[in-house]
């Protein structure tokens, strides 16, 4: 069941009818702004500092990725298995031959074709990619976000530390196994009471993809996708075959429960499915809204869906629905990923 909101807010992605649950930032989290707040971003994270910074995909929780006692913070912020490989976060492929080495030349074909954007390569490891970054694999996982304002983060980090290149290493920005963040409202209401006073945030606006990068296994004869997201099998497929045969590296967001909510997730192919009242439900536009339910999002294609997934799981907690009905949308390419996510939130249902 759904509790009734306070009658005095506004939802940033508002739910049907609505009105908005107050977030309440807590005390000591520093928020860059100004002209100077990409500088101060760098210098912070040149000094082991963690700083929430804004991608196109979701919100991540940012550390030099060369510095262990950094990235062991991120693990603990966000209560993660300390075996969990992290991304790379670089601001051009440039980069590549500074983190991989015996980089294959499909890899560099989907580099140029598809970075800056939400996609991941995860290739064979040089010694600046250290076992706390890759899980003790002997892979490295590097993106080059979409974000303007997290590349310009990531050249800050290498001036402040007077080197030529640099990462950032940049999970999501919540507790492991929870729902993404797309805000920065979300990030710093799930992290902040774990961040120190010497931790920051960057609001970048709301994400353009909403969901993760696909992620994608470089190192074999042809390339495997790893995780779903907005770059898809056809993308791929234009640069290169894809393997008919499983990987063995370990990557994000591979867990069968994972981007789960606090209430339960029930994916459904009919709102004649739906047999309890004042729950939360989320579809296509397409579909009409199933009586005493809570309408959290009407998307009207993939693309949208993939956008307001997370917002949509979350305000369904803020209102302290027990259960959230899903339609999954259809389809290849965005649709899958949106599947893929909501088949994982809802994992043993």
């Amino acid at each position: 069941m759904c509790k009734s909101p306070s009658a005095n807010a506004t939802f940033t992605f508002p739910l049907q009818n609505t009105p908005k649950i107050c977030i309440h930032y807590p005390e000591g989290v520093q928020f860059l702004s100004g002209p100077d707040r990409i500088d101060r971003a760098g210098e912070l994270l040149a000094h082991g500092s963690l700083v929430i910074i804004p991608t196109e995909t979701v919100y991540g929780l940012g550390a030099d990725a060369e510095n262990p006692d950094a990235v062991a913070r991120i693990f603990t912020t966000k209560n993660r298995p300390m075996d969990h490989p992290l991304i790379v976060h670089i601001s051009s492929a440039d980069s590549l031959d500074y983190w991989g080495v015996n980089i294959l030349d499909y890899a560099r074909d989907l580099a140029a074709a598809y970075w800056p954007g939400p996609m991941t390569l995860v290739v064979q490891r040089s010694d600046k990619a250290r076992d706390f970054i890759t899980g003790t694999q002997n892979t490295v996982a590097l993106r080059v976000p979409g974000h303007e304002t997290t590349r310009h983060i990531i050249d800050a980090l290498a001036k402040a530390k007077s080197k030529q290149y640099s990462g950032v290493a940049a999970p999501s920005a919540n507790r492991f196994g929870k729902v993404s963040p797309t805000s920065l409202d979300h990030a710093v209401h799930e992290l902040g009471d774990y961040l120190q006073e010497s931790d920051a945030a960057l609001d970048g606006g709301q994400c353009d993809v909403g969901i993760e990068s696909t992620i994608i296994d470089c190192t074999g004869p042809n390339p495997v996708i790893l995780r779903s997201g907005a770059i898809t099998e056809t993308d791929v497929t234009q640069i290169a075959t894809l393997s008919e045969f499983e990987s063995a590296v370990r990557a994000p967001g591979m867990l069968a429960s994972h981007y789960a909510p606090t209430a339960t997730v029930r994916i459904i192919d009919s709102i004649d499915q739906v047999n309890e009242e004042n729950e939360a439900f989320l579809a296509l536009a397409e579909f009409e809204t199933p009586n005493n339910c809570s309408r959290l999002a009407s998307p009207g294609n993939a693309t949208e869906y993939a956008q307001v997934l997370y917002s949509a799981l979350r305000q369904a907690d803020d209102l302290g629905c027990s259960t959230v009905f899903v339609i999954a949308p259809q389809g290849p390419g965005i649709a899958a990923a949106v599947r893929d996510r909501l088949a994982r939130a809802a994992h043993g249902e």
